[in-house]
């Protein structure tokens, strides 16, 4: 991967703008953010890959799980598919990944791994909380762009629908039925706006 050329520290959260000369004020900031932007996302895909795959480890194991195991392998197919946008991006942006992926690597298949040993529920209400959180941060990005950067925004958008389609999925395959729902969602949506916020800086 190419490094990236531009400083994050100190930068303010300007709104994105590929209009005008590049010495105007601002510019460098907005070019930041969308380098942050770009960064964090590929992470996050990243990230869901590897949560569906610990999943998958799990129930193509077990006996009794195909319907759970086939639904994950889908969702899995479009999570690698919003990667390799992302992956297209952090080249064509000349965007460094995160120097966390050797954890979330780790951490993602962890994650998948160990709440589907807690049983089809409990992988449904992680997955119900990792894309709730995940739409969150793309439709707060999509409210920052506004119109600008086509490329990026088309991505975000595709991504943030299948993220919805996958909550809405896991919700209707008895997440919300899970023992301790609440306390478990809220830690897992809690790592993930933690993992979002570390992925942008580092």
């Amino acid at each position: 991967m190419a490094q990236d050329r531009h400083n994050d520290a100190g930068q303010q959260h300007s709104r994105p703008s590929t209009r005008g000369d590049a010495r105007m004020p601002g510019r460098h900031s907005a070019h930041d953010w969308l380098g942050r932007a770009v960064r964090v996302d590929q992470a996050g895909e990243y990230g869901a890959t590897r949560i569906y795959q610990g999943q998958r480890a799990v129930f193509e194991a077990q006996s009794g799980t195909a319907g759970t195991a086939a639904a994950i392998r889908r969702m899995q197919a479009q999570e690698q598919r919003h990667l390799a946008r992302f992956d297209a991006l952090l080249n064509a942006r000349r965007v460094r990944p995160t120097l966390l992926s050797p954890l979330w690597h780790v951490a993602g298949f962890a994650l998948g791994a160990g709440t589907a040993l807690l049983g089809e529920r409990a992988a449904m209400a992680c997955t119900a909380a990792v894309e709730d959180a995940i739409t969150e941060h793309y439709a707060a990005q999509e409210n920052h762009l506004g119109g600008d950067e086509p490329e990026v925004a088309a991505a975000i958008a595709e991504s943030a629908a299948d993220e919805e389609e996958h909550r809405l999925e896991a919700i209707a395959r008895g997440a919300e039925a899970t023992p301790f729902y609440g306390l478990l969602a809220g830690a897992i949506k809690t790592g993930c706006r933690i993992a979002i916020r570390l992925s942008e800086r580092l």
